[in-house]
């Protein structure tokens, strides 16, 4: 399985899709989204958040070579399936942010 980690919450993505395309065994990959260091009250931080997120998703679920189509392909699915299971984390952290609220975490 592959997941970004955000602020400590484990998020599942896609395995199954990209792992049969890039012919190799389906594992967990995490990589941790931090957060400490920005504002997401202002568009700045939540940009910048956006960003990390999306390099995260391209770190956990490759970039096969321009030649392999199929992979190419699975690969592009599983960052989209990893961004979208994020989403309803990085709007509890907006929405927070807000609200000025602390941001209470949780690890599994």
């Amino acid at each position: 399985m592959r997941n970004i980690t955000l602020l400590g919450l484990a998020v599942l993505a896609s395995a199954a899709t990209i792992a049969p395309a890039l012919a190799v065994d389906a594992t967990t990959v995490t990589s941790i989204v931090r957060t400490a260091d920005l504002d997401l009250s202002s568009e700045e931080g939540r940009t910048a958040l956006q960003h990390r997120i999306a390099q995260a998703a391209r770190e956990v679920c490759g970039a096969p070579s321009n030649v392999h189509l199929e992979g190419r392909n699975a690969a592009r699915q599983c960052r989209d399936e990893t961004i979208a299971a994020v989403n309803a984390q990085r709007e509890q952290l907006f929405a927070a942010a807000a609200r000025g609220k602390p941001i209470v975490i949780a690890a599994r």
